[in-house]
């Protein structure tokens, strides 16, 4: 028998794979590799003892999960309508939806090789005259998925069509007061503001949710192989995928203190454009109007403050699964509150 680890229960999994992902029947066994830091859904590596594969396994966090948070039927549902209507995504091989297998959903999809770029030591292996390019080509592809046409590929229904600013605000509200460990007042003041002036949903689209490098696999030739972790996809005004991107773009002049990767921040390094730049470029590509787009900065912010937060609360319940000390990221929390506060006030984080 094989031995389990964290999150993966290997013998009925290697069952599993056997039985429904193409090229996996002959495998005696299967090796499996965590990848990430698990702040959110969990990110295997799989590959068969015959030499099959490798694939991609994907599964829940460990621990209590928010109501309706970290739908694997959901994710496998969007790889599979958005891939052959041009988004560039993985192919997906196979969902399970019996917890008894490993005690969560799962699903599997295939492996595309190429960079995660997470922080500076990742942006390496991209020469500096392609990091240009690759900022670019991902603009690029967020103007692709925002073009696809959400009846034709079946995605009809997957969200309410309309209201994205409001169910945004409030939904975002509710994660706040469902994960909350402490009072953070300008948390609770940018939410009145937020609440209080939504713009019109002037389009329709796929809305990633948490766009940005982290989230592709870049190639070291400057184009993005395909975009990953779909967990916060929804329909709604597309400016929410960029103003997010804003809230994760360190320019290299920035205060690092609200970047996930501090002075890390991979976006920092020499050969990267500016926020005003991809700004620039996601108007060319898609032709929309960015009027809107100051307020959904202001939303990116502060809805990253409070992704910090639940990942706050989930180590701080199970510690046995934590790999940094709870209050190490309420800094970073704070700072991004205070930044959301400032952009409401007409600091542009694009100029």
């Amino acid at each position: 028998m094989s031995e389990a680890i964290p999150g993966i229960d290997p013998d009925p999994v290697g069952a599993w794979l056997r039985a429904h992902v193409p090229d996996a029947g002959s495998a005696e066994g299967f090796a499996f590799a965590r990848i990430g830091d698990g702040r959110s859904n969990l990110t295997f590596r799989v590959a068969g003892t015959d030499g099959s594969g490798p694939w991609i396994l994907r599964r829940p966090p460990l621990g209590p999960r928010l109501r309706g948070a970290h739908d694997m039927a959901r994710e496998h549902r969007l790889l599979a309508a958005l891939r052959p209507a041009g988004a560039r995504v993985p192919a997906p091989l196979g969902l399970c939806e019996d917890e008894s297998v490993t005690g969560a959903p799962f699903y599997v999809m295939e492996l595309v090789e190429g960079l995660a770029i997470t922080d500076l030591d990742d942006v390496a292996a991209v020469p500096e005259d392609r990091r240009d390019a690759l900022a670019r080509s991902l603009v690029r592809e967020l103007a692709a998925l925002h073009a696809v046409d959400v009846d034709a590929a079946d995605l009809g229904d997957l969200a309410r069509r309309e209201g994205y600013a409001e169910r945004q605000v409030k939904g975002w509200w509710r994660q706040w007061e469902a994960s909350r460990t402490r009072d953070v007042p300008a948390i609770d003041r940018v939410h009145e503001r937020l609440r209080a002036a939504p713009p019109d949903q002037r389009r329709l689209s796929v809305v990633h949710g948490d766009y940005k490098l982290e989230n592709v696999v870049s190639g070291a030739d400057g184009e993005v192989r395909a975009i990953l972790d779909w967990e916060l996809c929804t329909l709604g005004d597309p400016l929410g995928d960029l103003g997010g991107l804003m809230s994760y773009w360190v320019d290299a002049d920035d205060d690092p203190a609200w970047a996930l990767a501090g002075e890390r921040a991979p976006t920092r390094a020499p050969g990267f454009p500016t926020r005003s730049e991809l700004v620039a470029e996601y108007a060319e590509a898609s032709g929309a109007d960015l009027s809107d787009l100051p307020w959904y900065e202001a939303l990116g912010a502060w809805r990253l403050a409070i992704i910090l937060q639940g990942v706050i609360r989930r180590f701080r319940d199970t510690p046995e699964n934590a790999n940094m000390p709870p209050d190490a990221l309420e800094p970073t929390l704070d700072a991004l509150a205070a930044r959301a506060e400032r952009l409401l006030d007409g600091d542009s984080i694009t100029a």
